[in-house]
């Protein structure tokens, strides 16, 4: 049996189940191969929203509320759920799956006879599902590198990306397939405070879950100015017109050079237990 190449470090830009969930990255650390982003259990944790949502709420950080529901219990119990959530939680709702990305199998639920129907849609991509309260604030999303040598990661001006009238929410047709009119501002114009809050609720998202190269953390401004939490995404996506990168490349780190420092850290960290 012959090795096809030698191989300095391994790059899982995956998205979803079995790519960004911690999956892949224990296969590379039993074969003591280096790779770019965060560990197994952070991994795992920052793909599960509802898992993720415990850390950050036991770290101080405030998220959307919501609650889980996994399918067996939907399928026992449906008209408990439904009278929970009409009791303690204002419409509209979001139905998502709890490990998918990319806004796939979510619902805007505006009335409570619809939520059969979005509940079907996310236990197509996933048996634990959330469902959280729709907010009335701006969406805003900051890009994280970790520090070097213990230090504090490194945050950038937020970005947010504006829907236009014809969407309702960022779908995963609006994402990939140009539906609606969709813009991205960078930065954001928020007061110069507000965006030293947000940069800092990124850093204490990406600490509190203990990731480690990178992350994307998205995050909701309120009317009143609240910042909450939505998710944490360990590999976001990484074309010279994505999200992260442009964010980074707003505070002077080219393309190029992010790719090359994203790998040189990798390189540089242990193998084994951290």
């Amino acid at each position: 049996m012959h090795d096809l190449a030698d191989i300095d470090v391994i790059w899982p830009l995956l998205h979803g189940a079995y790519g960004e969930d911690g999956t892949v990255q224990g296969m590379l650390e039993m074969l003591d191969i280096p790779y770019v982003g965060s560990g197994v259990l952070a991994s795992a944790a920052a793909m599960d929203k509802a898992a993720a949502k415990l850390a950050l709420r036991a770290a101080g950080l405030e998220c959307a509320p919501g609650i889980v529901v996994h399918e067996d219990r939907w399928a026992a119990e449906s008209h408990r759920v439904l009278a929970h959530l009409r009791k303690n939680h204002p419409l509209p709702w979001f139905v998502k799956p709890a490990r998918a990305g990319s806004s796939l199998g979510v619902t805007r639920v505006t009335d409570p006879s619809q939520l059969e129907s979005a509940m079907k849609d996310a236990f197509v991509e996933d048996p634990k599902v959330l469902v959280e309260e729709g907010l009335d604030a701006r969406e805003v999303e900051c890009g994280v590198l970790q520090g070097r040598d213990g230090q504090e990661p490194g945050t950038t001006l937020p970005g947010e990306v504006k829907l236009g009238d014809d969407l309702e929410f960022y779908d995963y047709e609006a994402k990939y397939f140009g539906k609606g009119t969709v813009s991205i501002d960078v930065p954001v114009a928020l007061p110069d405070p507000l965006l030293e809050e947000i940069r800092e609720t990124a850093s204490r998202a990406f600490i509190a879950l203990g990731l480690e190269g990178l992350a994307r953390v998205d995050m909701f401004v309120t009317r009143d100015q609240r910042v909450l939490i939505n998710e944490v995404n360990t590999m976001p996506g990484f074309t010279p017109y994505s999200m992260f990168p442009v964010l980074w490349e707003n505070m002077g780190l080219s393309y190029t050079e992010l790719i090359a420092e994203l790998i040189d850290r990798a390189r540089t960290r242990r193998l084994g237990p951290r």
